[in-house]
């Protein structure tokens, strides 16, 4: 029972933080939207992006039991590992400052401004507003379908948990985008993708070895410790890459 719980914490744990990162992405550009040209509208496209979601969720979930599990394990494994160091690289870089935070605040603005360009609105129906924000939800939501689908067909019973987390994001920010009518720019967003980028590696990792019959010591115990042990390299790398950076800079005023 101890392991079944550590896989399914951490399962919930990933999905839920990996989910709230994109949903607060996709929440910006609603409320800009909404914002310039009408909720009505804006508020219709993000539903039936969420609808689209929810459909190509179940469809895939159960499609992909008919699959042995190990290929699955295998083939999501990498896919998840390569998404998760993806994003555990922009972490780092962004720690140590080589490229800038990202700025809920100015994404706000900038698509706001690109709103107002584009005519009135505030109408009863507004097509743009209705498929801008279809296409943010459905862009940031496709991620969110991958993760899900990624942790929860890993391992049985696992789909659930991981839409559990899923939906317990969406909720949260939409409860936050309703309250606070404004970009949720307090989050510490860089830090959310740092510790989901240490997750979904973890998980790819686990995974592919489960794909290739590797038995991991302690089972799913294993995870908890390729967590610490892509923690323990992340945090490694950033004075490594922030010193990188300060000593190019030195070079290029000296060439200079």
């Amino acid at each position: 029972m101890g392991v079944g719980w550590a896989h399914l914490g951490t399962s919930i744990v990933a999905s839920f933080l990996a989910s709230l990162v994109e949903c607060v992405e996709a929440l910006t550009v609603v409320l800009a939207v909404g914002s310039v040209r009408g909720w009505r509208s804006a508020l219709f496209g993000s539903a039936a992006a969420v609808g689209v979601l929810l459909v190509i969720i179940a469809t895939l979930g159960t499609a992909l039991t008919h699959i042995p599990l190990p290929i699955i394990q295998l083939v999501v494994g990498t896919l998840l590992l390569l998404f998760g160091l993806r994003w555990l690289r922009k972490a780092i870089l962004r720690s140590a400052g080589l490229i800038p935070l990202h700025d809920e605040q100015a994404a706000f603005a900038k698509n706001a401004e690109a709103m107002r360009h584009l005519g009135s609105g505030h109408t009863r129906w507004d097509k743009i507003a209705f498929a801008a924000a279809f296409n943010i939800t459905m862009l940031e939501g496709t991620e969110v379908v991958f993760i899900v689908i990624a942790i929860g067909t890993g391992h049985t019973g696992m789909l659930l948990p991981a839409s559990l987390g899923a939906v317990a994001a969406l909720l949260v920010i939409v409860a936050l985008g309703l309250i606070l009518h404004r970009p949720l720019a307090r989050i510490p967003e860089n830090m959310l993708k740092f510790v989901v980028g240490v997750l979904l590696s973890a998980f790819g990792t686990f995974w592919v070895g489960e794909g290739m019959n590797l038995a991991w010591p302690g089972a799913d115990w294993s995870i908890l410790a390729l967590i610490a042990a892509y923690l323990l390299l992340a945090l490694t790398m950033i004075p490594l890459c922030r010193r990188q950076s300060q000593a190019l800079h030195q070079a290029a005023r000296i060439i200079r």
